[in-house]
């Protein structure tokens, strides 16, 4: 079914359908028997070419839950493989997605949009609470300045979808610069058919690296690339406090963004150990293994490529090896850089200054974020509300003293340190509502996620940490 409406110019591209079409199942998305918008990026739709008035339309809510698309739309359903939890799945994919198309640069990807033939049994479909947990998230991980894949609206389907208990339905609408993944070079290397693996390679680079299609040895650029652009990513999420909890290979994504936030959350109190997510029974993505866990991933992604790094796998294998060895490097100067910034110092700050607070931050577990912007305060002479999150006051004042002789800037520190992240009792409690069917918690908790820096009468509930208690979350993305 077309598109019919007073935005009539929608044109979804359909380019990874047409260069990959072996990755690409054609497919269609359930319909939505009563669709309701819950939420929308206006901001983002605009950027698009998109009209929001148009959105909220019933066309328009057909177009952002792919019941009705443009004339000419291919929609399909992705290929691809992963390591999850370190075992081998030969056979993922879009289980419960579709890739609508491409407007201009972006993919626009749908969640929850029924089964499809990568479903391996399961219904396809989505709830509210864990659509809104990834607009929430990802619209706070924007305003933070973390590449990441955007939510552009949840759709409610006025459906109910059968999970514990009944829930009601919902539609993810997303954009992404590719929803190409480690795992999507997994699938094709499974296949042993090195020309197919050349053409994906091609269309990534072309996506994401375009100057590596003049390298000596294309894979081995895009590959660098890659590799530089997580230890960017990965960096950032470490100084904020995310923790992705499943990062999956299948869940890497070429375009060195933030993607599919599942069992995800912020850290309240500092602690390198902390898990989230219910299936990390062994805490292989806890929060301070995360570096490496994406190493391990950027390993299989080597492994992937081989074939197009060398025709010996002898002389491939180094070249790989040789850089995939700088992730660490890359990754500590870009944490050290983010730490001297949270600090409001510079390059030339003493390196001990970063790893003794780190020791003093591991032993006192204070509130991650709270700690940092108090001490915003405390390069402005008031060191007692970051001094007040310690246990050794002896030792955070033998630190801190250090610290301000080096002069650090406040204004610098504030512009880098948040006040406001996902706090996760105030996430658990606008999804809740949400889902009994009051939105109002979950705009005023996105209004405020959109300018985490700027501190706000009124908004202490969205800076504070919550209860001590372990907090625990559900993969249902």
């Amino acid at each position: 079914m077309g598109v019919s409406s007073t935005q009539t110019a929608v044109r979804l591209g359909h380019r990874f359908a047409d260069a990959l079409p072996e990755l690409a199942v054609p497919w269609q998305a359930d319909e939505a028997p009563a669709p309701r918008l819950l939420a929308l990026d206006d901001e983002l739709a605009t950027s698009l070419g998109l009209d929001p008035a148009w959105l909220r339309t019933p066309s328009g809510l057909g177009f952002l839950t792919g019941t009705a698309v443009p004339d000419g739309a291919r929609p399909v359903a992705q290929g691809y493989a992963g390591h999850q939890f370190g075992g081998y799945s030969p056979r993922l994919g879009d289980g419960r997605a579709l890739l609508l198309g491409e407007l201009g640069e972006v993919d626009l990807h749908l969640k929850g949009s029924g089964r499809t033939p990568w479903s391996r049994g399961g219904d396809g479909l989505a709830v509210v609470g864990p659509m809104l947990r990834e607009f929430v998230v990802s619209t706070a991980m924007h305003a933070l300045g973390i590449p990441t894949t955007r939510s552009l609206a949840v759709v409610g389907t006025g459906r109910t979808v059968q999970r514990e208990t009944g829930q009601p339905g919902a539609v993810l609408a997303r954009t992404a610069a590719s929803h190409l993944r480690v795992g999507s070079f997994q699938l094709v290397r499974a296949t042993d058919d090195t020309a197919l693996l050349r053409r994906l390679l091609d269309h990534a680079i072309a996506r994401h690296a375009p100057a590596a299609a003049d390298a000596e040895v294309p894979a081995l650029a895009l590959y660098e690339h890659v590799v530089a652009a997580q230890a960017q990513l990965v960096a950032q999420w470490m100084l904020v406090g995310f923790v992705h909890g499943v990062m999956n290979t299948d869940n890497m994504a070429i375009s060195g963004e933030t993607i599919d936030y599942g069992p995800c959350a912020f850290l309240d109190a500092h602690d390198a150990d902390t898990v989230f997510s219910s299936i990390d029974s062994g805490g292989r993505y806890r929060y301070g293994n995360q570096p490496l866990a994406a190493q391990w991933n950027l390993a299989r992604f080597a492994e992937a490529l081989l074939p197009l790094v060398h025709d010996d796998v002898d002389t491939a294998i180094p070249q790989a090896v040789a850089v995939l060895e700088t992730f660490l490097p890359r990754y500590e100067a870009a944490w050290t850089a983010g730490m001297r910034a949270k600090l409001g110092l510079g390059a030339d700050t003493e390196p001990a200054l970063v790893t003794d607070l780190q020791a003093l931050l591991q032993a006192n577990h204070p509130d991650h974020t709270g700690f940092f912007r108090a001490l915003g305060r405390a390069a402005r002479g008031d060191a007692e509300p970051a001094r007040q999150l310690v246990l050794d006051l002896a030792g955070f004042d033998a630190w801190a003293g250090r610290w301000l002789a080096a002069g650090p800037d406040a204004d610098a520190m504030d512009r880098v340190n948040p006040v406001y992240v996902p706090r996760n009792h105030v996430v658990e409690d606008a999804l809740a509502a949400a889902t009994a069917g009051d939105l109002a918690p979950v705009h005023e908790l996105v209004e405020v996620l959109r300018s985490p820096y700027v501190e706000r009468p009124g908004r202490e509930r969205y800076s504070t940490p919550g209860p001590a208690a372990a907090y625990v979350t559900y993969c249902g993305t």
